[in-house]
C-alpha cells in the first residue's frame, strides 16, 4: 500500500480531530478515543517501513497534536493570549516530542520494545507534565473520561493515568490489526485473535466499573453545605470600563454574596463556601484580624448557624528576607509576597490561610524564574507583583471541629496526586472554589467542572464546588454532578453531602503507575539514544 504525502497529512489531522471529538464539551463522543490514535500510529508505521528520515514522523505528529491542543483549548485565548500560546505551542511540542522518542525506539532497539515505549513514554511524560514549571495537565487523556463516570469506576485505585493506558492499549491493538493487513498483507481472517484481546481490554475494565458504580453506596456521615455563585464578571468590557468583579468594592461583593447565603441557611448547616478571589483585594495575613473582610464574616456566622466559612481572597505576607523572586521589596529593607488563598473562619472566629500550589504558567507565574532569574525580566504585571504568586510548599488541609477538608483552589483541581495527597492527610471532604468567568462561555468551564468527578472518584470523596460563575455543583463519591448551576446564573446552593475518611488505593499511594512507567521510560529512552550513536559511529 502506497500512500501519497498528502494522504498522510489528512490521516494525521484526522487523528486529530478524532482526539478532538472525543473529548470533553468539544464533541464529547467519548468512544472515538479508543481509535483516535491509529491515523497516526498508521502514518508513523508506513514512513518506517518506507525508510524516510524520522523527521517526517515529528512533523506528523505535531500536526496531530497542535489540532488536539487548539481544538479542546482554544478557550484559553479568552483569558490570556501569551498563556494560550505557551499552551498551544509548548505542549504540542512535548507530545510530538513523545511520540518522536517512540518512533526512535522502536527504529533501533526493536519493534516490539517500540510499542511498549510509546506506553511508558506517553504516561512517564503525563505524570512528569504534573510537577515542573510549565506544567499544563489538562489534556491528560485519562481526563477524557470526566463525563463517563460510570465507565471509570476503577480510577479509585489507578487515578486518571490508568484511563490513559485503557485507550493507548485499545488504539495499539486495533492499530495492529490494520497494520497487518495493509501494511504486512496479512488477512482479515487470522486477526481474530487480536480482536478479542482488544475486545476483552475494552470490556473487562467498562464491565468491572459499571458493577462498581451500581453497587456503590455512600457511609451515611451527612455534611449540609451552601456553595455560592455571585456571577460576576471578570472581563473587562471593550469600552474599557472597568470590570464587573474588579471595578466595584470587593466588600460590598462578599456582603452580597453573605445575603445569597443567608436565603438558604437552615440548622444544620456546616459550611459555606465562596469562590477564587470572592474578595479581590489584598488582605495582610499577618492583620486579618483588623481587616474589614474578616469583621464582616464574623458578623454573618450568627445568621449562618454558626457554620464554618470558607472564602476565596488575596492576601499577602511581610518578610524580612527575600527567599524567592516572587518576594517584592517593600522600600523599607521588608519583602512582600502575595497570593492566591483560602480563608477559613471556624465557628469560633479562628481565621487561617492555605496558600494555591498549583500555578498557571504564564498567567500566575514565570516557569523557571526561580531558577533562570532573567525570566522575571519578562514577567507579566499580576495585581502589583512582578513574577507571580507564591506558593505552599506542601499540600495542606483544615481541620474544623467537625470535619476535615481540602480547599482546592481553580487549577488545582486537575492535579489528581495533588488532592489525593490532601486526601492522605486526612481529608473527608473536598472543596473546589474557582472562577472560570475568564473563558466565557466556552468549553473551558464545562470542562473543568467534569474533572471535579475525577477527583471524586479517586478518592471516594464528595467534592463541594463553589464557581464565581460557571459550574456551581455537588458531585458525589461515584463522581455523579448533582445540583449544577447554568452560566451567567446567580445563585446559591444548599446542598446535604457524605464525609469519607476510608482511603482509596489512589489516595493512599498516588500516582504509582506514573511514577513505575516514567522510571523505567527514563532507561528505555537513554538505551534508545546509546544504540543509535552506537549505529551512527559504526558507520
Amino acid at each position: 500500500m502506497k500512500l501519497t504525502k498528502a494522504q498522510r497529512y489528512l490521516l494525521s489531522t484526522f487523528s486529530g480531530l478524532l482526539m478532538v471529538l472525543c473529548f470533553p464539551f468539544t464533541g464529547s463522543i467519548t468512544p472515538l478515543v479508543f481509535i483516535a490514535w491509529i491515523p497516526l500510529l498508521f502514518v508513523e508505521s508506513y514512513i518506517s517501513r518506507q525508510n524516510y528520515r524520522s523527521g517526517k514522523v515529528f512533523i506528523h505528529a505535531y500536526l496531530t497534536f497542535f489540532i488536539y491542543n487548539i481544538g479542546t483549548t482554544w478557550w484559553v485565548w479568552n483569558a490570556s493570549q501569551g498563556g494560550a500560546i505557551l499552551a498551544f505551542l509548548l505542549n504540542t511540542l512535548l507530545m510530538a516530542t513523545v511520540f518522536y522518542g517512540f518512533h526512535l525506539t522502536k527504529k533501533y532497539v526493536g519493534h516490539k520494545e517500540g510499542i511498549i515505549a510509546l506506553v511508558l513514554y506517553w504516561i512517564g511524560f503525563e505524570y512528569f507534565h504534573y510537577d515542573w514549571e510549565s506544567s499544563w495537565p489538562w489534556l491528560t487523556f485519562g481526563n477524557v473520561f470526566s463525563v463517563r463516570p460510570s465507565w471509570i469506576q476503577w480510577y479509585s485505585v489507578s487515578g486518571a493515568l490508568g484511563g490513559t493506558l485503557w485507550i493507548l492499549v485499545i488504539n495499539l491493538l486495533l492499530f495492529r490489526t490494520i497494520e497487518n493487513v495493509y501494511l504486512r498483507k496479512e488477512t482479515w481472517r487470522i486477526q481474530t485473535p487480536l480482536f478479542y484481546i482488544a475486545g476483552a481490554a475494552l470490556i473487562i475494565p467498562l464491565t468491572i466499573s459499571l458493577i462498581t458504580y451500581y453497587s456503590y453506596e455512600e457511609q451515611k456521615d451527612p455534611l449540609e453545605a451552601i456553595l455560592i455563585q455571585p456571577n460576576l464578571n471578570p472581563l473587562q468590557p471593550e469600552d474599557d470600563m472597568p470590570s464587573e468583579k474588579f471595578g466595584s468594592d470587593p466588600l460590598l461583593q462578599s456582603n452580597d454574596m453573605l445575603k445569597q447565603a443567608v436565603e438558604k441557611v437552615t440548622p444544620n448547616t456546616d459550611i459555606v463556601l465562596a469562590p477564587e478571589t470572592a474578595y479581590w483585594r489584598d488582605i495582610q495575613e499577618e492583620r486579618i484580624q483588623s481587616n474589614r473582610l474578616y469583621s464582616l464574616l464574623r458578623s454573618a456566622q450568627p445568621y449562618l448557624n454558626k457554620a464554618d466559612i470558607l472564602w476565596g481572597v488575596s492576601s499577602s505576607r511581610v518578610f524580612k528576607k527575600q527567599k524567592a523572586v516572587t518576594m517584592r521589596p517593600m522600600g523599607n529593607g521588608e519583602f512582600l509576597e502575595d497570593y492566591n488563598a483560602s480563608l477559613h473562619i471556624n465557628p469560633e472566629g479562628k481565621p487561617e490561610f492555605i496558600r494555591k500550589s498549583k500555578l498557571v504558567p504564564g498567567v500566575e507565574k514565570v516557569p523557571f524564574a526561580n531558577s533562570l532569574p532573567f525570566m522575571s525580566d519578562w514577567a507579566i504585571s499580576m495585581d502589583g507583583t512582578q513574577v507571580g504568586y507564591g506558593v505552599e510548599d506542601s499540600p495542606k488541609i483544615f481541620k474544623s471541629k467537625k470535619f476535615k477538608f481540602a480547599p482546592v483552589i481553580c487549577y488545582e483541581s486537575i492535579f489528581g496526586g495533588f488532592v489525593a495527597e490532601q486526601c492522605r492527610k486526612g481529608a473527608e471532604v473536598i472543596c473546589i472554589i474557582t472562577n472560570d468567568g475568564w473563558w466565557g462561555d466556552t468549553p473551558g468551564y464545562k470542562q473543568h467542572a467534569s474533572f471535579a468527578s475525577l477527583r471524586a472518584i479517586e478518592n471516594r470523596r464528595s467534592v463541594l464546588r463553589s464557581a464565581n460563575t460557571g459550574t456551581t455543583c455537588v458531585v458525589n463519591q461515584r463522581g455523579d454532578i448533582l445540583k449544577a448551576t447554568k452560566w451567567r446564573e446567580k445563585k446559591a446552593i444548599n446542598a446535604t453531602i457524605n464525609l469519607n475518611s476510608n482511603s482509596t488505593v489512589y489516595s493512599e499511594y498516588g500516582d504509582v503507575l506514573g511514577r513505575s512507567f516514567g522510571f523505567v521510560s527514563i532507561f528505555l529512552l537513554l538505551f534508545t539514544f546509546v544504540r543509535r550513536f552506537k549505529k551512527l559511529f559504526s558507520k
